[in-house]
């Protein structure tokens, strides 16, 4: 993979509404059991507006855009070699049910070890509100080249 074209692509700003079911979904699925994520009685009486988005929504936002992995393709990566290595949030503020946000993905970082035989692409999500930041959602992928170094 090229790193320098990997830090080239440009990646359309995707806007997302967060509603306040798909934040109960979430929070269910990942086992969080505060009822400041599922009651809006009890987050309201916590001091928030509506729901709060609970830890690592961020995750996969960028996912819901129109051919989300194009950018895989157009780098020729094999998405049968791929795999998710690590991910990583920072928070700047907290967002709610009934906001809209907008997600800015960019290919930050591309390296290899042993010799090329396995490849690290970091990709980072920057989300904001009316043009504040809200938080960083940084996943790095790690794409296997058996043919490839030691």
């Amino acid at each position: 993979m090229d790193p320098e074209a990997a830090k080239a692509l440009r990646f359309a700003p995707l806007t997302v509404d967060i509603e306040r079911g798909r934040l109960r979904f979430f929070a269910k699925a990942t086992g969080q059991t505060d009822p400041i994520y599922h009651d809006l009685d009890a987050a309201r009486q916590a001091g928030h507006p509506d729901l709060p988005v609970p830890p690592t929504f961020f995750f996969g936002l960028d996912l819901e855009g129109p051919d989300a992995l194009r950018y895989l393709r157009e780098l020729d990566v094999d998405m049968a070699r791929v795999l998710h290595g690590e991910q990583s949030f920072v928070y700047h503020s907290l967002a709610h049910a009934g906001e809209t946000l907008t997600v800015r993905p960019r290919i930050v970082e591309v390296f290899a070890k042993r010799g090329g035989a396995l490849e690290f692409l970091v990709k980072r999500n920057e989300i904001t509100r009316a043009g504040e930041p809200v938080a960083e959602a940084t996943m790095t992928l790690v794409v296997r080249n058996p043919g490839a170094g030691g």
